[in-house]
């Protein structure tokens, strides 16, 4: 009310709809931002005390290969080394020349200038291209009281709820309050996540639904 009140003069001026028009759509616009930082604001500086803001997805650039995924490696105006191949189980694929490489733990750019080297060997100034034609690494292994319990092919960047929801949500019996993520380490070693569904859906902890990475075992006890 106080926010209209220094324009009621002018609203009173009954020769001049134009002015008036004007007014009133200022006054719509001053309050909308001011609901909205109303609404805004607080939500997001829970967030920020709480350091709960969700994290990033990852980039494309940043994928790593992994077993079984199929590379296409291109070398200009060189097609005969240039084909696709698939990473086999030891993390390695073939190619003319150079024969075996490890590529599982590389990023395709990685891939591309370890290659370039390789044939340096046997080429003058090779142009190289490394490209991810099948992703089939990124597996998570679901199990507990889910409906389809069991190895899930992720096809991009995916959250615990959006994998949970792949599987067909929770069973009658299902703990929805202690989602446990085993993940294993650099060094062999395996932690142990715990999450709560009910305080990520209620926005108290929306950090909590992670980026689920490749080889992650979800558990719903």
């Amino acid at each position: 009310m106080y926010i209209v009140k220094p324009f009621q003069n002018i609203l009173r001026v009954r020769h001049l709809p134009a002015v008036r028009g004007s007014v009133m759509k200022s006054i719509i616009l001053l309050g909308g931002l001011i609901l909205s930082s109303l609404v805004i604001w607080p939500v997001a500086a829970r967030a920020a005390e709480t350091g709960a803001l969700p994290t990033e997805a990852p980039l494309a650039e940043d994928y790593v290969i992994g077993v079984e995924d199929v590379l296409f490696v291109s070398v200009w105006k060189n097609p005969d080394l240039s084909r696709e191949v698939p990473v086999r189980p030891d993390g390695k694929i073939t190619l003319p020349l150079i024969d075996d490489i490890r590529a599982v733990g590389l990023k395709p750019a990685e891939l591309k200038e370890f290659l370039t080297d390789k044939w340096k060997a046997y080429i003058t100034a090779p142009e190289v291209s490394v490209i991810v034609t099948q992703v089939n690494s990124l597996k998570v292994y679901m199990v507990g009281e889910i409906p389809k319990p069991g190895v899930l092919v992720l096809k991009g960047p995916t959250r615990l709820l959006q994998a949970i929801s792949q599987v067909g949500g929770f069973t009658q019996f299902a703990d929805r309050s202690r989602i446990i993520v085993l993940r294993s380490g650099p060094d062999g070693g395996e932690s142990r996540l715990e999450f709560n569904y009910k305080k990520i859906i209620s926005g108290d902890r929306p950090g909590e639904n992670i980026y689920l990475k490749p080889g992650d075992t979800v558990i719903v006890p």
